[in-house]
């Protein structure tokens, strides 16, 4: 299981964005997290995936508290989550290629999948058709990088997704096709799922029950 537990978070100690907020995620069950814009569901994000430490509170995971962070946290915890950003041109390096795009967490991560194997095998899952492989972030459209980008959050099998806002930039049939491949993914592999944002119709068909915002907190 994945758990907050009364989380406070932000990038000043003296104005958290964050105050006091709870949630759960049991494996293979989809939560959504409902709020307007600026409400701090960004920041709780990257704060579930272990891509920001809080300034109070427990993420465990597992039953086990997280203690690192970032690239300190143990390789069996960080490696557990994938995310997917509102703004795909700020999350990827725009000197790749997609494919070493897609590639790059098994890079880092040392896995001994084939990079090049995995890559085609995402990019057919998320949509891209094997031309695209080649191009850089430049080349090719916001709807298009996305799919890259869900792709390289899916790379190293994590058991916890973790989508901000995943398609707020994108048109309906690309926000259509990307709902689709993470929910594929979480049929074949019993992932759990945080999908963050501020669409309430969206929400309330992708997941098994949404969060409001207000709620989390005491």
């Amino acid at each position: 299981m994945l758990e907050l537990r009364a989380i406070t978070a932000g990038y000043d100690r003296h104005s958290p964005v964050v105050r006091d907020a709870s949630l759960t995620v049991e494996p293979g069950e989809s939560v959504g997290l409902l709020g307007p814009s600026g409400c701090g569901k960004s920041t709780l994000a990257r704060v579930t995936a272990l891509l920001h430490r809080p300034d109070s509170g427990t993420v465990l995971l597992d039953g086990s508290p997280v203690r690192r962070w970032r690239h300190r946290a143990p390789r069996e915890q960080r490696t557990a989550f994938g995310a997917v950003f509102q703004q795909p041109r700020l999350s990827a390096d725009p000197r790749l290629r997609l494919r070493d795009l897609i590639a790059e967490p098994l890079h880092a991560s040392g896995h001994r999948d084939a990079p090049s194997e995995r890559a085609a095998e995402l990019a057919a899952t998320v949509g891209l058709t094997t031309d695209l492989l080649g191009r850089r972030p430049h080349e090719v459209s916001d709807g298009q990088l996305q799919r890259a980008c869900l792709a390289r959050a899916l790379v190293l099998r994590p058991r916890w997704l973790i989508c901000d806002e995943m398609t707020a930039m994108l048109d309906a049939s690309t926000t259509a096709a990307l709902v689709r491949a993470v929910e594929d993914y979480r049929r074949s592999t019993g992932a759990g799922l945080l999908a963050v944002g501020h669409d309430r119709t969206l929400l309330n068909r992708w997941c098994d029950r949404t969060i409001h915002w207000e709620t989390l907190r005491g």
